[in-house]
């Protein structure tokens, strides 16, 4: 009886088992949507190189406080006090200062105030120098290639030491730069580029400069110390130390004579090639690097990529692309038509780069075309006639995720590109804490593209007072997109519509909108009467140049720059004749009916006063253009307004 109603059992429960079983499967398997990044990466040529940099030692190179801890170190330490420190005694310094002497070019003799400094190291300082060890196996092939061409002394690179501690993107409070530490004039005289994208005094390569000035320094001192101290307060300090001090030319004998920062340079530079050479003898490890010079490799780039874009492709990460390409200031490798630019990768993603150009750029040219572009409008470009007309339309659909164990609702929300607000509210969760096993609903939203095979008519455009746009006399689907400055509460106002239609027409949860986004207008009520129907067309606005005008007056007459304006008319300087007719502006929007010419402004004859807000490009002369009958001195008079200046979002009232 009892086997009987075990079997019994069991045959009656093993179908709720399978109906279990067969939601869990439903739910574990949420719906995949492949992004277009993902699609190009698919695509990808794969090596089996080497993995990359790790991520670790790239913020050890990025990291300055070595760099602000060693400065104050060499600015504050004092080389006449005693330093006590009974692992280096006297003896045993002397006998190896005088090896180091033997095998270098500097004269390394002893003398108490070096003593004093390289106990001072060993003392306070030890343990930074592990971590700068292993930052000179990837810098210090670099500056050796460049010392050996110029016939430099290899032992300068220990320089770099002291003056950047190996950081490419340390600044002093001067405004020195990078790993040389070069001021803006002395980059500029040995070639180095330094504009809004680029500044190669942080370049390890190009700032090794640094050797052409010691060859040229070493040619008038014939003494590497004195070309030392020339490197950190100028040749001219240098020569007034020697003649302060009767023409003596040896470092430590002028040393009282130079200014205090270059007295305790070229001890500091010593003190460090001994910690070089004797580290083992202290305990000092370096730690290990794991990419060396040799294994990476530059790849010249045909068009602009941003550090994200290459980071997202070749799954490198932008600290260590910034640290590999330090005199990129914005973090974008620009391209310019007369000069190359190169991107430094490890060996194991060049060949990715190499093997799938064309998709990279493919990616950025996607990227590019997603941004708002000033200047355009959608709308007028959809008033020319086309075999087929395209809209888009928003289509949404659902799909569930089961939370596993150690998920946050942070790593969900970035897995599905959507916000945690967006995830609480869709699954009306009250905090960030999410059960395990939990199903979350997620909402996809995307953009669908909707092609009519019927021909597309030319649209005429309305130009409506209350806005000063170009819309459609389609009243019952207008697109509109958002702007800088809109909130959905303006744009609600500014279509005769309420928040709630707007949020009803979109699909949307909250009252938030973004610039670019476009959003479904249902319809446009209660239209002005007075509406000109007509079509717009966009032409150059001239100017006869009066006696007395200059270039700058006029460009803050007419809301334009000097340099558009000697653009736009093909001139050289800034000399302008009297009675020559300059274009003062590109791309207006002038309105012309069938009977006359109108302007872009329908005035009410009832209507004693409006108000005009100022946007962004306006200027009293484009703002009296808008109104027929209004002049510059009128907008003055009713605003009193002295100047020309006006700014974005100021009330001007038009009386009239």
């Amino acid at each position: 009886m009892k086997n009987a109603k075990f079997a019994l059992l069991f045959f009656v429960s093993m179908p709720l088992f399978s109906q279990q079983l067969d939601v869990d499967k439903a739910i574990t398997t949420p719906e995949t949507n492949i992004s277009y990044l993902d699609s190009i990466k698919n695509t990808f040529v794969k090596d089996n190189m080497a993995r990359c940099v790790d991520s670790l030692w790239m913020n050890e190179l990025a990291n300055l406080d070595l760099f602000s801890e060693l400065s104050v170190d060499m600015a504050d330490v004092d080389m006449d006090e005693k330093v006590q420190y009974d692992l280096l005694p006297t003896s045993l310094l002397k006998e190896r200062l005088k090896e180091m002497n033997a095998k270098s070019p500097f004269r390394i003799e002893y003398n108490e105030s070096l003593e004093n400094v390289i106990k001072s190291y060993l003392k306070y300082r030890k343990g930074s120098f592990g971590k700068i060890m292993a930052l000179s196996q990837y810098y210090f092939p670099m500056f050796e290639e460049a010392f050996a061409k110029e016939n430099v002394p290899l032992e300068i690179k220990f320089l770099a030491v002291v003056e950047s501690t190996l950081n490419p993107k340390a600044v002093s409070r001067m405004g020195a730069t990078g790993l040389w530490q070069f001021m803006y004039q002395t980059g500029k005289q040995y070639d180095l580029k330094i504009d809004s994208y680029v500044d190669e005094r942080s370049d390890p390569l190009k700032a090794t400069a640094a050797a052409k000035y010691m060859s040229n320094m070493y040619a008038i001192f014939g003494d590497w110390e004195l070309v030392l101290a020339s490197y950190n307060s100028g040749p001219g300090n240098v020569s007034k130390a020697i003649r302060r001090s009767g023409g003596k030319q040896n470092y430590w004998n002028i040393r009282k004579k130079l200014p205090k920062e270059t007295q305790g340079y070229v001890p500091a530079f010593l003190a460090t090639m001994y910690l070089y050479e004797y580290h083992k003898e202290h305990g000092i490890i370096p730690e290990k690097a794991i990419a060396q010079h040799f294994a990476t490799d530059t790849v010249m780039v045909k068009k602009q990529l941003s550090f994200n874009q290459i980071s997202e492709l070749l799954d490198v990460p932008v600290a260590q692309l910034q640290t590999l390409n330090p005199s990129y200031k914005l973090d974008v490798v620009p391209h310019y038509t007369d000069e190359n630019h190169y991107l430094r990768l490890p060996t194991s993603k060049i060949a990715v780069f190499a093997s799938n150009e064309d998709k990279i750029y493919a990616y950025a040219d996607y990227q590019e075309n997603l941004k708002e572009h000033p200047f355009t409008n959608s709308r007028l470009a959809s008033t020319t006639s086309t075999k087929e007309s395209v809209s888009t339309v928003l289509k949404k659909s659902n799909t569930y995720y089961k939370v596993r164990r150690g998920d946050n609702l942070g790593a969900i929300a970035k897995k599905y590109r959507v916000s945690v607000k967006q995830i609480k509210s869709w699954n009306r969760l009250r905090s960030n804490t999410i059960a395990s096993g939990k199903r979350l609903k997620i909402v996809k939203t995307t953009r669908v593209a909707v092609a009519s095979k019927k021909p597309a008519k030319p649209k005429a455009v309305v130009v409506k007072e209350q806005d000063e746009a170009v819309v459609t006399t389609d009243e019952k689907a207008n697109l509109y997109t958002v702007k800088k400055g809109d909130n959905i509460s303006t744009i609600a106002e500014k279509h005769e519509v309420t928040v709630a239609d707007i949020q009803k027409w979109n699909d949307m949860t909250n009252k938030v909108v973004k610039v670019g986004e476009t959003l479904q207008i249902a319809s446009v009520a209660n239209k002005n009467k007075n509406d000109i129907i007509s079509v717009a067309e966009v032409v150059a606005i001239k100017y006869t140049v009066l006696k007395g005008d200059v270039l700058g007056a006029i460009s803050k007459k007419f809301g334009t720059s000097v340099v558009d304006l000697k653009k736009w008319n093909n001139l050289n300087s800034n000399t302008i004749a009297v009675g020559s007719r300059l274009i003062v502006a590109k791309g207006e929007t002038s309105i012309k009916t069938n009977n006359a010419a109108v302007s872009t402004f329908t005035k009410d004859k009832n209507s004693k006063q409006h108000d005009y807000y100022v946007k962004r490009g306006d200027s009293l002369y484009s703002i009296a253009k808008k109104y027929p009958g209004v002049s510059i001195a009128d907008l003055k008079k009713w605003n009193d307004i002295r100047g020309e200046a006006i700014k974005p979002g100021m009330k001007l009232k038009i009386n009239g």
